[in-house]
């Protein structure tokens, strides 16, 4: 895998920021005071130890959870009281950490279910099955098939049922439903999760082909950390619910509190050797 150059974007208008968020159950938080910022057109990792609070992140951005204190502002627009299926509409589409697919249904139409939000047919088009309602269906088969299947190399799986898919191919039929929602950003909750080398690689280019050729800003929570360093912008780690650090991949690293979360002690040097490590095992992989 070609590692790409690793920038912090310039741009004095973040298309999403978590401000001041915090997320209790009952008398546990679970995120406390946490704030970031993700830039346009940028991979931003969010990672972090077991039971950080990465997916309560995940799921306070995307609307399952609804902070006790703090905001969640997409394009400048405060989104804190948005119902998830509206945030979804104005361009928030989310992978889970647990696959979400309707494993009786086929790869197409598990796809086609990420548009639903935005297509403009009634209850009675749709029963009919006629004018607009067709219309709709055949734009939307078009694209799904011609664009993303193709986008994601799973022709060849379109019309098997995702219960009869590996665990591989069932994570890129989750990225592949989301990217038909239209997000502006793409939030994936460790897409690299439970798969091999090879399963990994082919991840990790798609997660670079869809901010290269399509312009969609990846927001990633990822346990691989040598991925996250390789693909990611910006990162952000977070320990106990807080945030520890936060800022290019190399910044990250150099943190002692970065590796003393994640090694026990501050010792970056072995933090960077463990990194190392990982990067070596994947090229020999590829």
């Amino acid at each position: 895998m070609q590692t790409p150059p690793h920038r912090e974007a310039a741009s004095a208008s973040p298309l999403l920021e978590a401000r001041g968020v915090t997320l209790a159950f009952g008398g546990v938080r679970a995120l406390s005071d946490v704030g970031f910022a993700v830039q346009p057109g940028t991979i931003t990792a969010v990672i972090g130890p077991n039971g950080a609070g990465k997916t309560s992140l995940f799921n306070t951005i995307s609307g399952f959870y609804r902070p006790a204190q703090g905001s969640i502002v997409f394009k400048g627009q405060d989104i804190t009281r948005v119902p998830a299926p509206r945030r979804a509409k104005m361009g928030l589409g989310r992978s889970f950490q647990n696959i979400a697919l309707f494993r009786g249904m086929t790869v197409l139409d598990n796809i086609k279910l990420g548009r639903h939000a935005h297509l403009k047919t009634n209850v009675l088009d749709a029963l009919l099955y006629v004018g607009r309602a067709r219309r709709e269906e055949a734009l939307l088969r078009r694209e799904v098939e011609e664009r993303i299947i193709d986008f994601l190399e799973i022709d060849h799986i379109r019309h098997a049922p995702v219960s009869a898919l590996s665990y591989g191919l069932q994570k890129r039929v989750e990225m592949a439903r989301a990217l038909a929602m239209q997000p502006e950003i793409l939030m994936l909750d460790e897409p690299v999760a439970g798969m091999n080398r090879e399963e990994t690689e082919d991840m990790a280019r798609f997660i670079l082909d869809v901010r290269a050729e399509w312009g969609v800003t990846v927001l990633m929570v990822e346990h691989d950390m040598g991925m996250v360093m390789d693909l990611s912008d910006h990162v952000v780690v977070l320990n106990f619910g807080q945030v520890i650090a936060s800022g290019t991949p190399a910044q990250v690293q150099a943190n002692p509190e970065v590796a003393r979360a994640y090694l026990g002690s501050g010792d970056v040097q072995s933090l960077r050797a463990k990194l190392r490590a990982a990067a070596t095992g994947r090229a020999e992989a590829a």
